[in-house]
């Protein structure tokens, strides 16, 4: 019985309650934001070389991006929904000549001598502004890699029956048997020595 003259209490025993119920409804309601990201392997750490390899420029890819979001794709202004069949024609395209070391016997391309020699020679060159929009950089990076998973699942197909992004995600899932994984491993691998993966991010621009 609260004494004569006290001021007025204020019942505060449901307080607690009342502050769980809000958290649960702000955790329940709230949502999240996550940015696209890359996977990427890092290359393992090599010892600069003294006589680094000879690169021909007809093996070199090169798509730039500028500060407004637009490609220049081997110097000529390309709409993005054009990059990756523009990078599978250069992947693809087997130029170097018949009896050659280089030569592409699983080339289905224009064999054009002017373009890349083999797959394994081709290299993609990609350089941005450094007010490039990330959406833009995320969607440029993904039409390129789109570019070697098309390839790369043509001969998953024709030696195996079955695409090889299906066979890397196979591999790659923790949840998949050892005796399966040994299995796919040399798959996998032998498909990626045939397009191998060759991306390389030139230094970032500045545009005044």
């Amino acid at each position: 019985m609260p004494r004569r003259g006290a001021p007025p209490e204020v019942n505060a025993g449901s307080m607690a309650d009342i502050a769980f119920l809000l958290l649960i409804f702000f955790l329940v309601t709230t949502t999240i934001e996550t940015d696209a990201g890359l996977d990427r392997m890092l290359p393992p750490i090599e010892p600069p070389t003294e006589n680094p390899p000879i690169i021909k420029e007809k093996n070199i890819f090169t798509v730039n991006i500028n500060r407004n979001g637009q490609l220049l794709v081997e110097e000529e202004i390309t709409d993005i929904k054009n990059l990756r069949q523009k990078a599978v024609a250069f992947l693809d395209n087997g130029g170097a000549p018949s009896g050659s070391p280089e030569f592409c016997s699983y080339c289905k391309g224009r064999r054009s001598p002017d373009s890349s020699d083999n797959p394994t020679k081709a290299i993609i060159s990609l350089k941005n502004d450094r007010e490039t929009k990330y959406a833009t950089y995320i969607t440029v990076q993904n039409e390129l890699v789109g570019a070697y998973n098309e390839l790369r699942n043509r001969e998953a197909q024709r030696l195996y029956g079955r695409d090889f992004t299906d066979m890397e995600a196979d591999y790659l899932n923790p949840e998949t048997p050892s005796s399966v994984k040994d299995e796919l491993k040399e798959k996998v691998q032998r498909i990626q020595e045939l397009f191998p993966q060759k991306l390389s991010e030139a230094e970032t621009s500045s545009t005044n």
